[in-house]
């Protein structure tokens, strides 16, 4: 029995699309991460085509034969691929995907050395075409600050609060090393501390009174992004967001900017 193909019948109405595709797919996949390992996530996709304008429209069952086989490396580069690969099969121009997951990296407690993972809410996405391809990274990152204005009026402590810094940048080249590991330290380096998963009575002494000796409001935050990343020659452009959940308010305090740099 022959089925007929109806996606593949041509179309008349001479308007070409810009995306088509599928998003909200949850698949399982293996990430690299920077310490050497593939770490077992879950990432929920959005994958998309151009169509042109005699094309009816997408193989939709195409996007997935492409994701499964590629979810066993899942990189920055590895995306570039499985996006030129979806292209050619689906005959487009351009192909565009987006993977957003939780990517887990072990850490070692400040003073008692206890290991335990921490996650990050992670986006890699490319746009590859005839022309080359583009790569995005964005990292999410929970961390601690304490308030310098608290700190200099109060007699004893001060207020502090978690806070998120929100990393997004384009990559100069595809083929760069930078990955999610870079952001997520700069991230927790322009805080007041990073957050642990498992920490014991000496380890939270330290992070206590190493938080206490760097207060930083917000905008001080996204400014050390800023100085940590603008000259980095493998990030085109970019753009930081942080957000501080308030311990002594009822709203929350934010900032952000975005950078190019210069060439």
């Amino acid at each position: 029995m022959t089925l007929i193909d109806v996606q593949a019948l041509a179309d008349t109405r001479g308007v070409t699309l810009d995306e088509v595709g599928v998003e909200g797919l949850r698949y399982p996949v293996l990430v690299c991460d920077g310490q050497g390992n593939k770490r077992d996530t879950v990432a929920t996709l959005a994958m998309s085509v151009d169509v042109a304008s005699d094309v009816k429209g997408a193989h939709l069952s195409r996007f997935v034969e492409v994701l499964h086989a590629w979810r066993d490396q899942l990189s920055a580069a590895s995306l570039v691929l499985m996006a030129d690969d979806l292209r050619h099969r689906m005959g487009s121009n351009r192909a565009t995907i987006a993977a957003s997951f939780v990517y887990f990296l072990e850490r070692q407690a400040p003073a008692t050395g206890a290991m335990s993972f921490m996650d990050y809410p992670c986006t890699v996405s490319a746009i590859a075409g005839p022309g080359g391809a583009v790569i995005r990274l964005q990292a999410e990152v929970a961390v601690t600050s304490v308030c310098p204005c608290s700190k200099a009026i109060s007699d004893r402590g001060a207020h502090n609060q978690r806070g998120r810094i929100t990393i997004d940048v384009e990559l100069a080249d595809p083929d760069s090393d930078i990955w999610l590991d870079d952001l997520i330290g700069i991230a927790e380096q322009s805080a007041s501390s990073p957050l642990y998963a498992l920490l014991k009575r000496p380890d939270e002494r330290h992070v206590t009174m190493a938080a206490y000796d760097n207060p930083v409001f917000v905008e001080d935050m996204a400014r050390n992004v800023i100085v940590a990343i603008r000259d980095d020659k493998r990030v085109a452009c970019g753009r930081v967001r942080v957000v501080n959940d308030e311990s002594i308010h009822n709203h929350a305090a934010f900032t952000q900017v975005s950078w190019t740099r210069q060439r």
